[in-house]
């Protein structure tokens, strides 16, 4: 315990869109999973906020990379790059002629294969990791959530993260039934750069498609009154002539641009559901399903998914943080959690 000071102890939510750290039960990062690289030297220019500034902006001597792509690594080095920038930034405000030893715990997706996990563990361990745990996303959901994943309950959770939508149906501490689909957030951000492109001939870059999507993303027309948000104003070249061009994109515009990959999901859904044993399927119906990640927080999706499915969904409080809280958790209980991966 004298030297409890040279230990820090990390929860991250590694995400294909934003990594999120906790530090004793307080985030202390939550930025965009991006990094610049000068691309002559590899030299770090930016990350984080600072890096997604500069996306689709930059000159021909800086790159902007995501270093994962569907929910894995696809860049081993910015990776690395981006995870040790990170721990730095949360370092500043320590003072310690120390380099304290990195206690972590990551949130990875449940279809990870165990090559995508030695490259998690690899990344961090050259971050300054030295005591890493793994936990698998929808595990992490569900502790955030406050689930009790340990009870012999069935309990279902659907995260809609970045790359990729982690469907799972949980019982005594273990995942009993699971899919890992790549159709999520990004997808929908690439729905709407297309749909802005054929409907209103205007080209859109991704930050502003994310910008519609939180601005009007819905995956019902017909939404409550209350819920229903003002047109948004997008101004972009048009396709052919090059001259800028203004549009106003309706909430209903979007559900219908969103309506296949939507489609996508439930069919996931449905298939995980087929395979739920019938004791844990009647858990599921009692309590409902939880929907965790950004993908939770398009207008109407817990009421589309109810109609489809006539189980009740429900929208996990906070959806964006609920893994970083669940790998938080896992934290503090690393000795008495038998699914982390040590």
């Amino acid at each position: 315990m004298a030297f409890s000071f040279l230990t820090q102890e990390l929860a991250i939510d590694l995400g294909t869109a934003n990594t999120v750290i906790f530090q004793n039960d307080e985030k202390v990062l939550d930025e965009p999973s991006i990094v610049a690289l000068e691309k002559a030297t590899g030299k770090c220019v930016a990350l984080g906020h600072q890096a997604k500034l500069m996306h689709g902006r930059t000159n021909p001597g800086i790159e902007t990379i995501r270093p994962l792509q569907d929910g894995v690594i696809a860049d081993f080095n910015a990776a690395e790059i981006m995870i040790r920038g990170f721990i730095r930034k949360i370092n500043q405000k320590r003072r310690s002629i120390f380099n304290p030893s990195i206690k972590m715990v990551i949130g990875i997706p449940a279809g990870s294969t165990s090559v995508e996990l030695r490259a998690v563990r690899d990344s961090t361990e050259h971050a300054g990791g030295r005591d890493i745990n793994l936990i698998f996303e929808p595990m992490a959901s569900a502790l955030g959530i406050g689930l009790d994943v340990l009870a012999p309950r069935g309990n279902m959770v659907v995260d809609i993260g970045g790359g990729t939508t982690e469907i799972a149906v949980i019982s005594l501490g273990g995942i009993v039934v699971q899919d890992s689909v790549r159709t999520a957030g990004d997808a929908f951000t690439r729905d709407i750069m297309d749909y802005m492109r054929q409907q209103h001939n205007l080209r859109v870059g991704e930050i502003k498609a994310e910008q519609i999507k939180c601005a009007v993303g819905a995956v019902i027309p017909n939404l409550p009154k209350e819920e229903v948000p003002e047109p948004f104003k997008v101004v972009g070249p048009n396709m052919l002539t090059a001259r800028p061009v203004e549009a106003e994109v309706t909430h209903e515009e979007i559900a219908h641009c969103l309506d296949k990959t939507i489609s996508k999901l439930e069919s996931a859904i449905v298939h995980v559901l087929e395979r739920t044993p019938p004791e844990l399927y009647s858990d599921i119906v009692a309590n409902g399903i939880w929907l965790a990640g950004g993908g939770a927080l398009l207008r109407g999706l817990a009421t589309r998914f109810t109609d489809k499915t006539n189980i009740q969904f429900h929208v996990a409080e906070d959806p964006l943080r609920a893994v970083a809280r669940g790998t938080c958790i896992a934290l503090k209980n690393t000795d008495s959690y038998p699914f982390l991966i040590r």
